[in-house]
């Protein structure tokens, strides 16, 4: 039963290694921290609206991994919902850029670069909450973005190998259906071998093979009624 176990529930690994993962947390502990220095305190819904977009990333990165192993549906969807967090928060910042006349950098400039580079080779949190605590807001603005960024394409890279997996494996039903008809065929073959090793002479063992085939052509003709086949 182990076997067919372990084709029904797929093996996953813990979300808590993920890159992606890592970066969001950095995303949402600095999404929190920009709120508290940069925005107000009361009465102004932007806040509620960042840090819910930025944990519902985070969120929803662990629960899809974590429901991986008996649903890549729900993975994919909650990827999904992941993915579309972070837009939403991507254009949070960009307004906020844009509401105090701040820029944004552009591709190629240094800054930009320096920032792609370090949030490639720093992921989690304690490497960055010291920027996120002393420099001004566009800066913090612009890291954001970045961080973003790498997680959306992390994101969709992950999305596109969840549908790969899912036309590879199957939902959790096909999965099932699939471990069944092969525990029947198994008893089947088991059963067939079984009446004919029992066999004491050639002539019962020919006379056994004879009924076997009288059954299975009755039953190869009641499939092809039963699906119109005939």
């Amino acid at each position: 039963m182990d076997d067919f176990t372990s084709q029904i529930i797929l093996p996953h690994s813990g979300y808590k290694s993920l890159i992606v993962y890592k970066k969001s947390d950095v995303i949402y502990q600095g999404t929190v921290l920009f709120c508290k220095r940069f925005l107000p305190a009361h009465g102004d819904r932007t806040v509620d609206q960042m840090t819910q977009a930025a944990r519902s990333c985070k969120q929803n990165i662990a629960e899809g991994s974590a429901s991986a192993a008996a649903s890549l549906e729900t993975q994919i969807k909650l990827t999904s919902v992941a993915r579309a967090s972070l837009d939403e928060l991507l254009e949070d910042y960009s307004d906020y850029l844009k509401a105090h006349n701040y820029c944004e950098w552009n591709m190629n400039s240094i800054k930009k670069i320096a920032a792609r580079k370090f949030a490639v080779t720093y992921p989690n949190w304690d490497d960055w909450h010291i920027l996120f605590e002393t420099r001004p807001a566009d800066t913090i603005c612009n890291l954001m973005i970045v961080l973003i960024q790498q997680s959306r394409y992390m994101l969709d890279k992950m999305l596109n190998w969840q549908e790969q997996d899912f036309i590879t494996h199957g939902g959790i039903r096909e999965r099932m259906y699939r471990a069944r008809i092969q525990e029947r065929a198994e008893t089947w073959d088991k059963s067939i071998f079984s009446q004919l090793i029992s066999a004491t002479t050639l002539s019962e063992l020919e006379k056994r093979a004879k009924i076997i085939n009288e059954y299975v052509s009755q039953s190869v003709r009641s499939i092809k009624k039963q699906k119109g086949w005939c």
